[in-house]
């Protein structure tokens, strides 16, 4: 030994060395069941060595060690598995929104209020079945009336439940939004405390890491993620393809109000210009098309999908265009389809009561209107009356504002009733849910329902009517559909689709979290602490510092005996 008192210092750093494993074992046993905890791993390394003499050449090296020191600290984490993780974490809660929404819409069809939607559909028949074998009754009339008071009722009722439920996934977006604002601020200021305590050199931030990591996975929840670290220990964050942390600040998502629905759209407030009214979008959905990127990721996105950018009516079920705009919202398409149904059910009982032809000829109103040949106007001979004989007859549902009929005293001395139908482009001229209700004419007077012939005699042929316009198989579900069916069948197909558009959905999010789990025990392998192998590593190094210990006992032993022993 070339020096007695140097092997003191190479015991006491095995003694502290040791210590120092013993504590970082003990830590990760105390977090065993720390969501998001990495386990710490310490790895050894030499001390510096002296040399007794230069070496010459066949010599061995003359030289001595110093002892053992913390090589390393590891706070092992794999970025790949990190990045596929969050990625699918994404799409997990994307599909999982969409499935949930599918399930709510589903579930508000099927059982309203304790009473199913469909039940007003078929009660609403049963009425009108009743009404044809005697039209002039006024008690079948009066139930013509009363259940298509309901079917409105209803029908008004179910679709502000699904504007609820667009508010309600408002709400939503705007609490995730704030949330992600909270994540990005966190994020940032846990950069520079890390970049603080890992500046020298000497410790790692672990527990600062831990928090950062898992504030990483979660923000993966809400939309696409791309993470990436500089030397000194600073993550840079692109959200939606799109810079929201860097080293100088955190960058604000902010809300903007959609004036007439009231709902908000997420927009980068640090790239856009409000008072020119310039706004960059974080999320842009018309991407759903594109190839080289993962779409379906982030419960944020798929919340504006469903929810939607208004309120759907049923001109937007008219076109593959129009159409084509709302089919990604689950709830606007419902909406649509709704009102489509509604608006096709009122149409045609009022198609019933006062029939529609195309006029022959041309003719000119009292103020120069010109009407051209083929514009429809009320078919005086095919009607049916009320009691009081007037024309035109009353229609059942009304439109809020607008008479079903104009009437015009043409320049060829005729008397027309023109129809005003309802324009797709004007949502006040159509037989809206939101825009109908019951003649109250015929809720004051039942007995002005349409039932006679203009020679007074009962319209028998009601009947056969009636039954033609409800089995007429004029429905389709969209406009991609190409099989026609019935008012009741529409509805059953409405909510058969919304079954399947649940179970696909569902089955993805489902794949997605096996596919996370999956990841995450891979992840566990390398970051996970196994309590097992901590014991294990708890009694190596405890046996390493008894060694240490009983290696220091013997030098100061030796340097005792040599001392007294020169002391003779």
């Amino acid at each position: 030994m070339a020096n007695g008192f140097g092997t003191l210092f190479i015991g006491a750093s095995g003694l502290q060395n040791a210590q120092t494993a013993l504590n970082t074992t003990a830590n990760n046993l105390s977090n065993v069941d720390t969501k998001g905890y990495v386990r710490q791993q310490v790895r050894f390394a030499d001390k510096s060595y002296n040399k007794l003499k230069d070496s010459i050449a066949n010599v061995n090296l003359q030289q001595y060690g110093l002892g053992v020191s913390i090589g390393d600290v590891v706070h092992a984490r794999d970025i790949f598995l990190d990045k596929r993780y969050r990625q699918n974490h994404g799409s997990k809660a994307f599909y999982s929104v969409r499935g949930e929404t599918a399930d709510y819409v589903t579930d508000l069809l099927q059982e309203m209020h304790g009473e199913q939607f469909k039940s007003s559909i078929s009660a609403m028949w049963q009425a009108f079945q009743e009404l044809s074998t005697k039209p002039e009754v006024t008690v079948y009339q009066n139930l013509v009336v009363e259940k298509a008071e309901l079917l409105i009722s209803r029908a008004q009722t179910l679709y502000a439940d699904f504007q609820k439920y667009q508010s309600n996934i408002n709400d939503q977006i705007n609490d995730d939004v704030e949330r992600v604002n909270e994540i990005g601020q966190r994020i940032y200021e846990l950069n520079l405390e890390i970049q603080k305590v890992e500046a020298g050199g000497v410790e790692t931030a672990m527990t600062l890491r831990d928090e950062r990591d898992n504030l990483l996975d979660e923000l993966g929840a809400y939309g696409t993620i791309d993470v990436k670290e500089d030397q000194t220990g600073l993550v840079y964050v692109d959200f939606e393809r799109t810079r929201f942390v860097d080293e100088n600040r955190a960058y604000n998502i902010a809300l903007k109000k959609d004036l007439e629905t009231g709902f908000d759209n997420p927009y980068w407030e640090h790239l856009s210009d409000v008072d020119k009214g310039q706004y960059v979008p974080v999320f842009h959905i018309d991407d759903a098309a594109a190839t080289d990127i993962r779409f379906d990721v982030g419960a944020i996105k798929s919340k504006l999908i469903v929810r939607g950018d208004r309120y759907g009516v049923a001109s937007d079920m008219d076109t593959y265009a129009s159409y084509d705009k709302i089919a990604g919202s689950t709830v606007m398409v419902v909406e649509a389809q709704i009102d489509d149904l509604m608006s096709s059910i009122m149409m045609a009982m009022n198609d019933v009561f006062c029939p529609n032809m195309e006029s022959t000829a041309a003719f000119t109103g009292p103020d120069g209107t010109v009407y051209p040949a083929g514009t429809l106007i009320l078919d005086e001979k095919n009607c049916a009356r009320g009691s009081d004989g007037e024309l035109p007859p009353r229609e059942l549902f009304v439109r809020r504002g607008v008479d079903r009929y104009t009437k015009v005293e043409a320049d060829d001395g005729n008397t027309y009733y023109v129809y005003n139908k309802p324009d797709p482009d004007v949502y006040d001229t159509q037989y809206s849910i939101r825009r109908v209700s019951v003649n109250d004419e015929l809720k004051k007077q039942v007995s002005l329902m349409p039932a006679f012939l203009e020679n007074g005699d009962v319209a028998i042929e009601l009947a056969k009517k009636f039954s033609d316009a409800w089995n007429a198989t004029d429905m389709k579900l969209n406009p991609y559909d190409e099989k026609p069916c019935t008012f009741e069948d529409y509805y059953n197909r409405v909510v058969d689709a919304l079954g399947l558009e649940g179970n696909i959905f569902n089955s993805a999010a489902d794949a997605m979290e096996g596919a996370m789990y999956s990841i995450d025990n891979k992840r566990q392998q390398v970051m996970g602490v196994s309590s097992d192998e901590e014991l294990t590593q708890m009694i190596k190094y405890q046996s390493a510092y008894n060694a240490a210990s009983r290696f220091m006992t013997v030098i100061s032993e030796m340097t005792e005996l040599i001392v007294t022993g020169l002391g003779r």
